[in-house]
């Protein structure tokens, strides 16, 4: 009795501590060891969360940096939500001493390179969720720590390019999801120490070839989603994958599939390859165990030349979806309903497949090294980091895909810098003194993907500064002595996707500025000095998806610019000196636009039009640190996920009403507080409801007028009407 009253005793010290300890702006329970700051406008992760918690959800918050062990007050955390937290880098070391975490979601930031020290400390992780960043590179090594994982999720970022043995480490992981990114090159090794995967997903990316030798490495993996890349063509043995059970090649470009392509794929049982381009198939070789075809969506010829295929889902009693797209006789008849005689020929055969593309022999590496650089031959990196260097050294192995030469005094990199190095296609320069990328430099890199030229002293670019990178994706010219965009310099890059020039001194945008990359999707203009952008600058960027331009010195919303951008799904025009927005702002982008960053501007007044346009896309609305007292009416953003109206001096009487009940509908975390009156000052909007009240209030009356009548005044009709039926 006595060790059951100290236990007992030592408990309720242990919970009060706890309770004690509970950070200011967060919710703690004790009970369940779970602690929640949802969109507490932390910029630091809090140093008082209890030491027992299990469960820690921090989202909504700004803390762009997760530095060297921030976690190590609470070593008992088993899931940490991180989503939304404004996420730029994560220190080598964040999470050293979470041993027993399980769960970690990541989801929804701007980190953009994974180190390889990242994630250390983690080896009971079994969930990684990063989602919705913008991960351009895996550094070698990145989750070599992470043996119990299970699902790594990557969906939704940046990645172009998978080096070999990229995912070392993931004995554990069963399922690897690379939906949304924008890959098109595979390493023959990208998927090998991978013994336990049994699915990938490598749909919606820009695959133009099945990545067979990659593919072959996953014995035992059952599940293959490789739907919405434009592959034209399945080739003649071109999926070895011993175990493989269900594929799945939808919504491709596919005009034709070998007859012998799933020959060493011998338990394939389902193969989905709706919504492409198939006039017909030949019977299919060795998928002895194939069960289910889906053909709908295929404009099918069902002549004669279908015959074949047609009497060998008979005999092998495979079940296949689709119907006739000609001859007009039998359009629209499913296959399965179709009689032998009905299938006639009328016209030629029609020319045999096409063969499969050459692919140029692998240039073997040739052992060398320059002197005080480290090569790996079995990554294919070589690196010079921090070696003092002033001239870039030559004669790395012709199969090099990585060079690291960042930290050195190069100060001008020459013409042909890069001889021999046709395979490279990652090339990091960052912090090397650079004045100048002389015409020719690249000369030869005809593989270059990546080109990292970050915090280096150019401040301008001749038109042949990249010419011979034509497959150049990424380009990152960040924190550099830039005073306006290099007008021509990108003209040589086709294939630009993603264009880093913030933290320099650009004042404006001029057209013809972004002319030649006619498929850039991501621009990052922070923190520069743009006080005017030209109403064509962006024209050229037709695809654009984000546009960034947080911290310049623009007075008002760029509308005029905006047009022409169908894509674009992500505007952030934080800390510019905006006072005003006018009605009709977003229009041009109110088909697309889902995140939107109006915070931190001084932002005094939003007309009642401002946000004309916009409806159920938006997911996110950033508001916070402004001075307005009002906001217009929002009852269309039906599908806001994050509304952040935090430092908002809101004037709480009766005309807030309606926005303090579209928030308690949408069940919004906004941390929206009164400015004003005084005697509401500080209280948050959606507990002071005492205060929303207006002079000439009676029962049931707003100066004579009824509340609904008061509210249509503010909010407008179909506001009103909202209310009525439920909806936000």
């Amino acid at each position: 009795l006595s060790w059951a009253l100290l236990l007992l005793t030592v408990a309720l010290v242990l919970g009060g501590t706890a309770a004690a300890r509970c950070p200011t702006p967060c919710i703690c329970d004790n009970l369940h060891t779970h602690v929640i700051c949802l969109n507490g406008n932390l910029t630091a992760v809090p140093s008082d969360v209890p030491q027992l918690t299990k469960k820690l959800d921090l989202r909504g918050n700004s803390f762009t940096v997760i530095p060297v062990g921030a976690f190590l007050d609470t070593p008992y955390l088993t899931h940490l939500d991180l989503e939304h937290c404004k996420v730029e880098r994560l220190e080598e070391g964040a999470f050293r001493g979470l041993g027993r975490l399980v769960h970690l979601n990541l989801a929804s930031n701007g980190i953009a390179l994974l180190y390889q020290e990242s994630l250390d400390g983690l080896s009971s992780l079994q969930h990684l969720i990063l989602e919705r960043n913008r991960i351009e590179e895996i550094q070698p090594g990145a989750f070599g720590h992470l043996g119990s994982l299970t699902v790594l999720d990557l969906r939704a970022n940046a990645l172009v390019y998978l080096p070999d043995m990229v995912f070392q480490g993931l004995q554990g992981l069963r399922w690897l999801r690379l939906s949304h990114n924008a890959l098109h090159v595979l390493s023959s090794e990208a998927f090998a120490a991978l013994p336990a995967l049994r699915r990938l997903s490598l749909d919606h990316n820009e695959l133009q070839a099945l990545p067979g030798e990659a593919l072959a490495r996953l014995d035992g993996a059952t599940r293959l989603d490789l739907g919405h890349n434009p592959i034209t063509y399945v080739a003649e043995e071109a999926l070895a994958m011993a175990s493989l059970k269900h594929l799945s090649l939808d919504h491709a470009a596919l005009q034709d599939v070998a007859p012998d392509a799933f020959t060493h794929s011998p338990q394939l049982r389902t193969l989905d390859l709706r919504k492409n381009q198939l006039r017909g198939l030949l019977p299919l070789a060795g998928a002895g165990e194939l069960a289910r075809v889906s053909l709908a969506g295929n404009p099918l010829l069902c002549s004669c030349l279908l015959r074949p295929f047609h009497n060998w889902l008979a005999r092998a009693r495979v079940q296949a979806e689709g119907s006739c797209a000609a001859p007009p006789a039998l359009r629209g008849r499913p296959l399965d309903s179709l009689r032998p005689p009905e299938m006639r020929c009328g016209r030629p055969r029609p020319p045999p497949s096409p063969t499969t593309p050459s692919v140029p022999p692998r240039v073997a590496g040739s052992g060398r090294c320059p002197r005080g650089c480290a090569c790996s031959p079995d990554f294919h990196h070589g690196s010079c980091e921090n070696r003092g260097l002033q001239e870039i050294p030559r004669g790395f192995p012709k199969d090099t895909r990585l060079l690291d030469l960042r930290r050195n005094t190069f100060g001008t990199v020459p013409p042909g810098a890069f001889p021999g190095l046709k395979e490279l296609v990652s090339l990091h320069l960052q912090s090397c003194s650079i004045r100048a990328l002389l015409p020719g430099a690249l000369r030869g890199l005809e593989s270059l993907v990546y080109l990292y030229l970050t915090d280096n002293h150019l401040s301008t670019l001749a038109a042949t500064a990249f010419k011979g990178a034509l497959q150049l994706a990424y380009l990152d010219l960040d924190h550099n002595a830039f005073t306006h965009l290099p007008a021509g310099a990108f003209q040589l890059l086709p294939n630009l996707i993603s264009l880093h020039l913030q933290h320099n001194a650009i004042e404006e945008m001029g057209e013809g500025d972004l002319a030649g990359p006619q498929g850039l999707r991501w621009l990052y203009l922070a923190g520069n000095a743009i006080r005017h952008i030209a109403p064509t600058a962006l024209a050229p960027a037709k695809m654009l998806e984000k546009l960034h331009l947080e911290g310049n010195h623009l007075a008002e919303v760029p509308t005029v610019a905006l047009w022409g951008l169908p894509a674009l799904s992500e505007l952030k025009l934080s800390r510019n000196p905006i006072k005003r927005v006018q009605d009709g702002a977003f229009r041009p982008v109110a088909s697309s636009l889902q995140h939107l960053y109006l915070d931190n501007m001084g932002l005094e007044w939003i007309s009642p039009g401002a946000f004309a346009g916009l409806g159920p896309k938006i997911r996110s609305l950033y508001l916070e640190s402004n001075k307005m007292t009002n906001i217009p009416n929002m009852s269309n953003f039906t599908g806001l996920e994050i509304l952040n109206l935090r430092d908002v001096p809101f004037h709480c009487d009766c005309q807030l009403l309606p926005l303090h009940r579209w928030i308690d509908k949408l069940n919004l975390r906004v941390g929206a507080t009164c400015g004003s009156p005084e005697e509401a000052r500080g209280l948050k909007v959606k507990l002071s409801t005492t205060f929303l009240t207006c002079p000439g209030w009676g029962r049931g009356e707003v100066g004579g007028a009824s509340p609904d009548k008061a509210k249509k005044k503010r909010w407008g009709k179909s506001t009103a009407r909202g209310f009525k039926k439920g909806r936000a």
